[in-house]
């Protein structure tokens, strides 16, 4: 299964001057931890709430002068729209990432998070315990 069939489509995004405690209540309001930068709507980095935990709260920067542009990942790791479920662990594994663009050439269509593979693995484990139950005997 294509992992855009799986991802979100709704990408919370804002743009590289974006102040950081900007970003930080973004991710609150929308309830993500992360913010996909684009730059004239092309992907320009991600910051996450670790990128602003240790970039900006461990290094004792001041928030209020700080934006996306400072503490963005800008070495980014994306995936295509037709990578699977698979693929796009172990892209996240290579890579030392949690979260997954998901382009279709320049174009941004949705995020994928580990989160997201595993509720899916969840989901899928919960359907086949159903099937054992069914098929197991009275005790």
């Amino acid at each position: 299964m294509p992992i855009e069939d799986l991802s979100r489509s709704e990408v919370v995004t804002a743009e590289p001057d974006t102040g950081v405690a900007e970003l930080a209540r973004t991710m609150d309001e929308e309830r993500v931890g992360s913010v996909v930068i684009t730059n004239g709507g092309e992907i320009a980095g991600i910051v996450t709430d670790r990128d602003l935990a240790v970039r900006v709260l461990g290094a004792d920067a001041d928030p209020a002068e700080h934006t996306a542009e400072d503490v963005m990942t800008s070495d980014l790791c994306t995936a295509g729209s037709e990578t699977g479920f698979y693929e796009a662990a172990n892209l996240m594994a290579e890579h030392g990432v949690r979260r997954l663009p998901v382009c279709e050439g320049d174009d941004l269509r949705g995020i994928i998070t580990a989160d997201d593979l595993t509720e899916l693995l969840a989901d899928e484990q919960q359907q086949l315990a159903a099937v054992i139950q069914a098929q197991r005997p009275e005790y």
